[in-house]
């Protein structure tokens, strides 16, 4: 996690965007920073795209800007 981009979440990935692998890569490390299992992690809009729209199961709004400030150290 490299910051912010206005209200969004700024997300910098090793892998390339082919074949979803950015995608499944992103859904990884989603699910790793804020302890949930990789199926609770789902991309609702943007898979073909650099902006995406995340589902986090399991997690509220104000529980991911909780988490935030650690995983961010």
């Amino acid at each position: 996690i490299v910051g912010f981009h206005g209200d969004a979440l700024k997300v910098r990935l090793a892998a390339p965007p082919v074949e979803g692998e950015a995608n499944l890569e992103l859904c990884q490390f989603l699910a790793r920073c804020f302890d949930v299992s990789r199926q609770d992690v789902q991309i609702l809009s943007g898979k073909g795209s650099r902006q995406k729209r995340v589902l986090i199961e399991g997690k509220t709004a104000q529980n991911i800007q909780d988490c935030l400030p650690q995983i961010m150290d």
